[in-house]
């Protein structure tokens, strides 16, 4: 296998059942945005209680996904660039991030339970060395060398090659 520049991403679901701690701060804040934001966009005479019925009838309400997100920045910041629920081989819990993006799967501006938002972390530029028992075989490494630190990351639901970039020939 010729080695690859990759980009990895992975994605959390937050919702009201969601147990960790850090988890419940972002649903929570992430809520309380939503429920201010969300205004921007809801006519007055009209008034659409979900995020899909609001997005339905005005398009601009895409923004919600961004505005809402703001209210997640400190929390993510707070992990400093690892995202400690993904496990590499040697159950290292750690993934490192460059940026995030945040997305509105649902919400209801009356209904606190209904509320759930995914956000999907981008790791740094990687190389891809090859895929060996199920696992992605990576390096932070980019640059040509004769050698690579590595990891090794189980091949697991919520985590995928976002970006791919074949070098040399």
């Amino acid at each position: 296998m010729k080695h690859a520049k990759i980009r990895l991403a992975y994605r959390i679901v937050i919702d009201s059942n969601s147990a960790v701690v850090w988890d419940r701060y972002v649903f929570e804040d992430t809520h309380r945005e939503y429920k201010m934001q969300q205004q921007l966009f809801n006519s007055k005479e009209n008034p659409k209680q979900t995020f899909r019925e609001l997005l339905a009838e005005n398009e601009k309400a895409e923004q919600l996904h961004y505005l809402t997100g703001i209210a997640a920045n400190n929390y993510i910041q707070q992990l400093k660039g690892k995202l400690h629920r993904v496990a590499d081989v040697l159950g290292n819990q750690f993934f490192p991030f460059v940026n995030y993006r945040l997305d509105i799967v649902n919400s209801d501006s009356n209904d606190f339970s209904k509320h759930k938002i995914g956000i999907t972390f981008y790791s740094p530029l990687l190389t891809l060395l090859d895929i060996v028992n199920n696992c992605y075989l990576i390096s932070e490494n980019t640059e040509n060398s004769p050698g690579f630190e590595t990891m090794m990351f189980p091949i697991q639901p919520g985590l995928a090659i976002c970006y791919h970039e074949r070098n040399g020939n």
